[in-house]
């Protein structure tokens, strides 16, 4: 029987090497990586436990444990041996620490991520889609015109003298996801880890603000639309879009959507992804319209407290 072992984040080279070798297996099967940047994140902070599937000495499995969420993933060649639910009934008696309102994302929306959830009463709550289209030279001139009195501008990380964007585009973000349970709730301690990626480039983070003179503080930031490019991969992703909801219908979604593709093809990206929640009609009707095609979705169950 499978056991476990555990590591307070990411730091310990050897773990996290391990950890990453079950992910990549499972993300080359799969077609999909199995964790989430966000519990990625939580994983390296500290803010949630990585774990180890061990049976004997061989890494069987992976997950992040904590703070009311489970990711899990067992290695594509000890499948169907019964570590995932083992593993789940240890983490829900009494040393495992699991218990109240709980959430669980099945990236790929897996079969046995299914059949899992139904036999620990977990049941769906969001789907999200992952959407692609491929970048040809075509998109790196975008067409739609911004509303007047409205341009678009790189985000400025500011400085010690000069404030920059971090302050009103955090406000903004909250606002435009004021009902999101993860993208709503990024403070500014949020977005600096973010900013430390190796991935981050201010350039990438266009931002569709009022224009202003010159000599007079910037104009109210509009909306945003966050790239995000992977240190030497040539598939772009539309990280985060979003637009003030006094500004909604006035074209400024389409703009930055366009802005962005041409900014991806413009460094060298061939293909496109985003990821939106299936039930945002708006977003996923424009996504569709700028040529972005299904290419799989992810399903977050829900167990309420027992």
């Amino acid at each position: 029987m499978s056991r476990t072992l555990s590591a307070p984040d990411l730091s310990d080279s050897a773990f996290a090497a391990r950890f990453h070798d079950v992910a990549d297996a499972a993300a080359h099967t799969d077609g999909h990586r199995p964790f989430n940047e966000q519990s990625l994140l939580d994983a390296r902070s500290g803010r949630r436990s990585p774990q180890l599937l061990l049976e004997g000495e061989d890494a069987v499995g992976a997950a992040v444990f904590g703070r009311g969420e489970i990711d899990l993933v067992v290695h594509p060649r000890y499948r169907r041996r019964g570590h995932a639910t083992a593993a789940l009934r240890r983490l829900f008696d009494d040393e495992g620490g699991m218990s109240g309102d709980l959430t669980a994302w099945a990236h790929g929306d897996h079969p046995g991520a299914r059949a899992l959830a139904d036999r620990f009463g977990f049941s769906a709550k969001r789907t999200l889609l992952q959407l692609e289209r491929p970048l040809a030279d075509a998109d790196a001139e975008p067409a739609a015109v911004l509303p007047d009195g409205v341009g678009i501008t790189a985000f400025r990380a500011g400085s010690a003298d000069e404030p920059g964007d971090t302050a009103d585009w955090v406000r903004l973000n909250a606002l435009v996801f004021a009902t999101h349970p993860e993208q709503g709730a990024i403070s500014e301690g949020d977005l600096a880890d973010r900013m430390a990626e190796p991935w981050f480039d201010a350039g990438d983070l266009l931002l569709a603000r009022e224009t202003a003179p010159a000599d007079a503080a910037p104009g109210r930031l509009l909306g945003y639309n966050w790239l995000k490019i992977e240190p030497g991969s040539a598939l772009g992703e539309i990280y985060v879009l979003g637009v003030h909801p006094d500004a909604a219908g006035a074209g400024i979604g389409r703009a930055l959507m366009l802005a962005g593709l041409a900014r991806l093809r413009q460094r060298g990206c061939t293909a496109v992804e985003l990821y939106v929640e299936a039930e945002s009609t708006g977003p996923v009707r424009l996504y569709r319209s700028l040529g972005f095609v299904d290419r799989t979705s992810d399903v977050q169950y829900h167990r309420w407290p027992r």
